[in-house]
C-alpha cells in the first residue's frame, strides 16, 4: 500500500507535539510486532486520539489505518486526508463493509486501529466495548493490542472547550497482545475490557500529579475526579443521541418542504 501523504503527516503532528511543548511518554511499545497483521484497540476520550493512537505503533515503523465513523470522511477537508492515509470507513448503520475492509488489511499485514468503545466516553473510564474487536482479530488470525491514551481529554473532547495550552503530558500505554480465537466473543470482549481498565488505572496514577490535581474534571468520577459517572454519561449520550435525531429530522422535513 502506497502512503504519500502519511509519513508527512506524522513529521507535521510530531512538530506540532513540540511547538506546544507536550511531554509523550510511552511504554510498553515493544508489544507492537513490526511485521504482521495486527489490532490496536484504543478507548476514547477525546477527538485527537487517532493522532496520538498511532504513536503506538510509531517506535515499530508501523503506520496505523483507523477505523472511523462515517462523517468523518464526509468532511470536505478530513475526508480526503483520511483517505489519502487509508483508514477504514465505519457506516454505524451497516458495519459489515468495514468489517471486512478491517480483516482484509489484517490479512494483508497491515496494522489497524479500532476505539471499541465507539464513541468519547465523557466518564472519562472506559464504557462498555462492542465486540467488533475481538471478533475482526479472531476472524483475521491476529493478535490485539490494548492501548491507553490518557492527557488527550484536555485539549479536545465532549461538552468542554478545546483547550491546546503549552507544557501538558500524554499518557500513551500499550499492553501485551491478547488472541482472540472468536470462540466466545462476549467473553474474550470482557477479557479486553479488564486489561484496558487495568491499564488506565495505571496512566491516571502515573499522570504528573502537578497537572492532575484532586477533582480534575477530566479523571473518572471512581478515581477521585469530577468528570460524570458512567450513569450519568451514559444519560448524556442519550440525550446527545436524541438531539442529533431530532436535527436530522428537522433537516429532512426543510428540505422535503423546499422541494414542493
Amino acid at each position: 500500500m502506497r502512503d504519500v501523504t502519511y509519513p508527512a503527516i506524522i513529521v507535521t503532528a510530531k512538530a506540532a507535539f513540540r511547538a506546544l511543548g507536550q511531554r509523550i511518554h510511552l511504554s510498553g511499545t515493544e508489544h507492537v510486532p513490526r511485521e504482521g497483521g495486527v489490532l490496536l484497540a484504543c478507548n476514547h476520550v477525546s477527538y485527537v486520539d487517532f493522532v496520538y493512537g498511532g504513536l503506538a505503533a510509531n517506535p515499530s515503523g508501523r503506520l496505523v489505518r483507523f477505523m472511523a465513523k462515517r462523517e468523518v470522511f464526509d468532511h470536505p477537508v478530513a475526508g480526503p486526508v483520511m483517505r489519502s492515509m487509508h483508514h477504514i470507513e465505519v457506516d454505524r448503520g451497516d458495519g459489515v463493509a468495514s468489517f471486512r475492509t478491517a480483516v482484509d488489511r489484517l490479512r494483508e499485514g497491515e496494522a489497524v486501529g479500532i476505539f471499541p468503545e465507539a464513541t468519547i466516553s465523557r466518564a472519562m473510564e472506559l464504557k462498555e466495548f462492542k465486540t467488533g474487536a475481538v471478533r475482526i482479530a479472531a476472524t483475521a488470525g491476529v493478535p490485539v493490542v490494548p492501548v491507553i491514551l490518557w492527557g488527550t481529554q484536555r485539549m479536545m473532547t465532549k461538552d468542554r472547550p478545546r483547550d491546546f495550552s503549552r507544557g501538558r503530558s500524554i499518557v500513551i500505554k500499550v499492553g501485551e497482545p491478547l488472541h482472540p480465537t472468536g470462540a466466545d466473543p462476549v467473553a474474550e470482549t470482557a477479557t479486553l475490557h479488564a486489561r484496558m481498565s487495568q491499564l488506565l488505572g495505571e496512566a491516571v496514577r502515573e499522570y504528573p500529579a502537578d497537572e492532575q490535581p484532586p477533582g480534575s474534571w477530566w479523571v473518572p468520577a471512581s478515581m477521585g475526579g469530577s468528570a460524570p459517572t458512567l450513569e450519568e454519561a451514559a444519560r448524556l449520550d442519550a440525550e446527545e443521541m436524541r438531539a442529533r435525531a431530532r436535527r436530522r429530522a428537522e433537516r429532512a422535513a426543510a428540505k422535503r418542504q423546499g422541494n414542493k
